[in-house]
């Protein structure tokens, strides 16, 4: 019994309204199409992008309270790595005087340890007069570079964007690559030729379009500044060819502005449909706490939508201009029948769902433990950054440093000393640095105290003026009772009393000889350095270089100790940003993010899917087709022992379950359309040779769009994303190719009994005079009929509608004499 509802036809003859209006108004959608590409050419210039992961990270994580604080608080300055190879020592030395020299450069650390020269190589270690943000910085890195021109150089620093414009490059190579293969698979799967330029512009205005909203979000990450565009191309190129697909199958017996109406009325609910279970794989991105989670779904939703509406809006238009060369251009398909699948299918029906629930319990087993990392020093790439090169050359030399920084309330220079001690006698520190533990002069720490004698011992200074120093200072300091009982056991620390000495100097309050003048200078500028970087005005930052690795359980567990031992010290807030804490804060938000978006994710498509097919059974069956392909996806890295980016995981399932589900929806939809007009055998071979051309075409984009990224891209985040969606797209066709069909033939009853379609009774239909008729109808016409016309009829006709419509026509001979022409051509070409 078909079912069919008045709501259903007022929905399809608003459709036929909203159809014909953008068919005919095609000439507007240019113009506005038209605009659109021309602000985005513009406005994809103001987009920004992020290139720091800890961005990202959620305000309640350490690490990003510790950066806050650190902006706040305290200035950095640029610095650089420079390794220098193929030299002697002596050599060596003479660099680091010539560096040392420059004006921009405000300090130098080399010396002959293993640290900063071995193997014939120099290690130095440089900073910069300006903030690691300023340009200038960049200026004065170039200034060394151009410098040591003539030697073998190797820079490491963490300023600019050299990283950012390597990635830059690369995806403009992988999307080239990624149109080169469009072009070829659309051209294997048409037609006519001329539905590839159609379908390639219709692409191109969305993903321009697409690019150029970028900047309404104001910033966006690397990652989706990096991948959207060709993930956009795999996901939504779908939807063209689902639409030009119907207008070819309408335009079989209707002119092309006719056809292309039709069509376009029947694909927007369709395409629409086929986009929401797309859409809810992504929506489950943005409930993840790390934030590119939702930066990425956001753009790529957007990417969805305007896909969408240039399917919708521009490409209609563009079927009309091309329509006759499309005609034109007609060849036989290049795509193959594949009737041994479906006869595959239904010889293994009982024994296929047997072995995949084994093997999806097995992949779930094993995907459990598949090895997430949070960052990237334990990630291998197939295509190494020159970054990455020089890192691990320098580490291939002089080792790895694994610094964190630890931040507690200012004021106290005692507690900051012993706390220092305290970390430099644990084996897993290397070394630490702060104020208290720095040398200033002649063996005194920064913030050693000292009396007035021995701070005029150290400058070479007169006692008298010395004295009248300290009594001064403890005046500001509002220490009278150090005046009263005497200055000799007063004692400041060295820091202070050389930054009040220099004020003093300024202020015209004291005087002093060239060469101690100039000695003032010199430390002053060392001290200032020293204290913009560690001391703030609430809070001290001390550097703590640990023995051990970025990432794992025993770097994560000593963070843990570290608050621990500071808490022994102090009160109040503490913190410990760094790489390794980082990827703790990452490591952390991981364990609730990997089940909110699982369970988010599946859903959301299970409640698409629930009003899609009207039924309880076939969603379940669905999602548990594609989570199992998400589970065999996920165990190959946990077989191969191979590290994968926790974030690559998170949003390869979210649209591994979105997008590769519309394959499976595909076949089901057309099986069950199918399995009650004829034997399930041949049910399930119609429906593999209808699915299979729209599932090759859509997955192999697709797939080698994943493959690329994964194989070009030197940024694990990305190569990781591209790897995992590449090998998912693959598994997920073999599964809907040769899984699916098996379980659909075995689980149909269950699918039918767990329906909740509500049947409405039929409506007869009667109308005379010239109609047209489409669809599978059941009556009278001036006789009896029943089965699928596909035709106009002159007489009088009493019909059950059960799929389709019939449309009273105007009773005129030339629209009819052009069916039947247009009928003998196509028998003329079959007979060919």
């Amino acid at each position: 019994m078909a079912k069919q509802t008045n709501k259903k036809d007022e929905n399809d003859s608003f459709m036929m309204k909203v159809a014909t209006f953008i068919v005919d108004r095609r000439n507007l959608f240019f113009l506005l199409f038209g605009i659109m590409i021309i602000f985005s050419v513009i406005s994809m210039n103001w987009v920004k992008v992020e290139n720091a992961m800890s961005a990202y990270l959620p305000d309640s994580t350490e690490t990003r309270q510790g950066l806050d604080r650190m902006e706040e608080q305290f200035i950095t300055y640029g610095t650089a790595k420079v390794m220098v190879t193929n030299i002697p020592y002596d050599e060596a030395e003479r660099i680091a005087d010539r560096l040392e020299n420059l004006d921009t450069v405000i300090m130098l650390t080399f010396d002959n340890t293993p640290e900063h020269y071995n193997n014939f190589s120099a290690l130095y270690d440089i900073t910069f007069g300006y903030e690691e943000t300023d340009e200038r910085a960049l200026d004065a890195l170039d200034e060394v570079k151009a410098m040591l021109s003539d030697y073998d150089l190797y820079v490491s620093t963490s300023m600019g964007d050299a990283s950012a414009e390597q990635i830059a490059g690369e995806m403009k190579v992988i999307s080239v690559l990624v149109a080169v293969v469009v072009v070829t698979v659309l051209l294997l799967t048409s037609q006519t030729w001329a539905e590839v330029p159609v379908l390639l512009l219709t692409f191109c205005a969305a993903a321009i379009i697409t690019k150029g909203t970028n900047f309404f979000m104001g910033t966006i990450s690397f990652v989706s500044n990096s991948v959207t565009i060709v993930l956009q191309l795999a996901l939504s190129i779908d939807y063209a060819v689902i639409f030009c697909n119907r207008y070819k199958e309408e335009h079989q017996k209707l002119s092309i502005r006719e056809a292309d109406i039709i069509a376009l009325s029947k694909a927007i609910p369709e395409i629409s449909s086929s986009s929401l279970t797309t859409i809810g794989g992504l929506i489950a991105m943005m409930f993840m706490q790390f934030g590119i989670g939702s930066d990425m779904a956001l753009c790529l939703i957007r990417a969805i939508l305007l896909s969408l509406l240039a399917v919708f809006l521009l490409m209609p238009g563009l079927i009309m201009l091309f329509g006759k060369a499309m005609d034109r251009t007609v060849h036989k398909s290049f795509i193959p029948k594949i009737p041994f699948v479906g006869k595959f299918a239904y010889k293994t029906r009982h024994v296929m769902p047997l072995v995949f629930v084994v093997l999806i319990v097995a992949a779930y087993i094993v995907s459990s433990k598949c090895p997430y990392v949070y960052g990237y020093t334990m990630l291998e790439t197939p295509v190494k950054s020159d970054s990455m090169i020089v890192d691990e050359m320098i580490e291939e030399s002089f080792g790895a440093s694994n610094m964190v920084a630890l931040i507690v309330p200012a004021g106290n220079y005692e507690k900051e000393k012993q706390l220092l001690k305290e970390l430099d006698l644990r084996p897993e520190v290397d070394y630490t640095m702060g104020l208290s533990n720095t040398e200033a002069m002649d063996g005194y720490m920064l913030t050693d105290k000292l009396t007035a004698r021995e701070f005029s011992e150290l400058l070479e200074l007169d006692y008298e003026v010395a004295e009248l120093l300290y009594m001064t200072y403890a005046v500001n300091d509002e220490n009278y009772a150090k005046i009263v009982n005497g200055l000799s056991a007063y004692s400041v620390p060295l820091i202070d009393i050389f930054m009040f000495l220099y004020d003093e100097v300024k202020e015209g309050y004291v005087t002093l000889e060239d060469d101690m003048m100039e000695t003032l200078e010199d430390a002053h500028s060392k001290m200032q350095i020293a204290l913009d970087q560690l001391q703030g005005e609430d809070y001290s930052r001390m550097l703590v270089y640990l023995n051990l690795p970025e990432e794992g359980d025993e770097t994560f567990a000593f963070l843990d100790e570290m608050h621990e031992i500071a808490g022994k010290y102090y009160e109040g807030t503490i913190l410990i940003p760094g790489e390794a804490t980082s990827q703790y804060d990452l490591y952390k938000t991981f364990q609730t993010d990997n089940t909110v978006v699982n369970v988010v994710s599946i859903l959301a498509v299970l409640v698409v899917l629930l009003f899609t097919f009207m039924s309880a059974g076939m969603p379940v069956l669905l999602i548990m087709i594609i989570q199992g392909a998400i589970w065999i996806n996920f165990s190959f890295p946990a077989i191969q022992g191979k590290n994968l980016f926790f974030m690559s995981y998170l949003i390869v399932s979210s649209i591994q379950m979105g997008a590769n589900i519309d394959y499976a929806i595909v076949i089901s939809g057309r099986f069950m359309e199918l399995k009650d007009k004829m034997s399930k055998k041949d049910a399930i071979i119609e429906t593999m040779n209808f699915a299979f051309p729209t599932i090759v075409t859509s997955g192999s984009m697709l797939a080698l769009a994943g493959i690329f990224i994964g194989q070009m891209s030197s940024d694990g985040a990305i190569c990781g994303i591209g790897q995992c969606l590449g090998r998912g797209t693959i598994i997920s066709i073999f599964i809907v190719m040769f899984v699916l069909p098996q379980i659909l033939l075995l689980g149909e009853k269950i699918i039918d009994k767990t329906s909740f379609a509500v049947s409405i009774p039929l409506k007869m239909e009667r109308t005379a005079g010239l109609m047209r008729i489409d669809g599978m109808v059941q009556g009278q016409i001036s006789g009896t009929i029943i089965g699928e016309v596909h035709g106009f009829v002159r007489g009088e006709a009493s019909l059950f509608v059960n799929m389709g419509k019939l449309e009273p026509r105007e009773d005129d001979d030339s629209e009819l004499e052009e069916l039947i022409q247009k009928e003998k051509n196509m028998r003329a070409e079959v007979t060919e």
